[in-house]
């Protein structure tokens, strides 16, 4: 699962960082409201964690730009401030959680994992799900009902990714960026390979027409 976290004070956002990587989330960072702002909107993330002070565009204005072009990725808000007005406006922003410095890193952790759950991103032992097909992060393979696919690292990737985002299509690009990375010196083709590879695996079950191919746009996990 990927993670944005936009905080301006170095030392606490090398924190928040170096832990949820212990946690195997893949992180992307920045310490500015209009660099956070412009990977938010150009990305695909499974959480932003944004701190409210920050510098050029506030915190509460990055959630509101969010919120008003419909992007509904769940968000966790850092702040010092911890009236319960501040928290009341925070949340009214579109936030979907907020946490006050200092704060615990087991108590991080836990508003991490409770809105991924929350919003279908982590289930019961971290298991996804969307109708028959089910991932196990524990045995990094995918699942119809009990038959085990036996997928190959890229391909539990691949599935795990359009899982993550199920009825929302993701372009080339984002996929062989999550997947691959830009550093890559694999060709952006094979997301059409390993796609393939993928139906192929879930066809003998009849599942493979959840992985829709949107002409022009890229590709899409959504039952018909």
């Amino acid at each position: 699962m990927k993670i944005l976290v936009i905080e301006d004070d170095l030392m606490l956002r090398e924190a928040v960082v170096a832990v949820l990587k212990e946690g195997e989330y893949l992180i992307e960072q920045t310490g500015t409201g209009d660099e956070g702002l412009y990977l938010a909107e150009g990305g695909v993330y499974d959480l932003l964690i944004i701190d409210i002070m920050l510098p050029e565009i506030s915190g509460l204005d990055i959630v509101k730009r969010l919120r008003s072009t419909g992007n509904a990725v769940p968000i966790l808000l850092l702040t010092a401030k911890d009236s319960v007005e501040d928290r009341v406006t925070g949340l009214n922003s579109g936030a979907d959680d907020y946490l006050v410095k200092p704060f615990a890193v087991p108590e991080l952790l836990a508003r991490v994992k409770a809105l991924l759950r929350r919003t279908g991103m982590g289930g019961k032992e971290g298991e996804l799900c969307y109708g028959a097909i089910s991932l196990s992060p524990k045995l990094k393979d995918g699942f119809i009902g009990q038959h085990p696919l036996q997928l190959t690292s890229k391909e539990y990737e691949l599935l795990e990714y359009l899982m993550m985002n199920k009825e929302r299509i993701l372009t080339r690009e984002q996929v062989f960026d999550r997947v691959w990375g830009f550093e890559s010196e694999t060709a952006i083709g094979i997301v059409d390979l390993y796609i393939h590879y993928l139906r192929k695996k879930i066809a003998p079950y009849g599942q493979e027409q959840f992985i829709q191919t949107v002409r022009g746009a890229g590709f899409m996990l959504k039952g018909k």
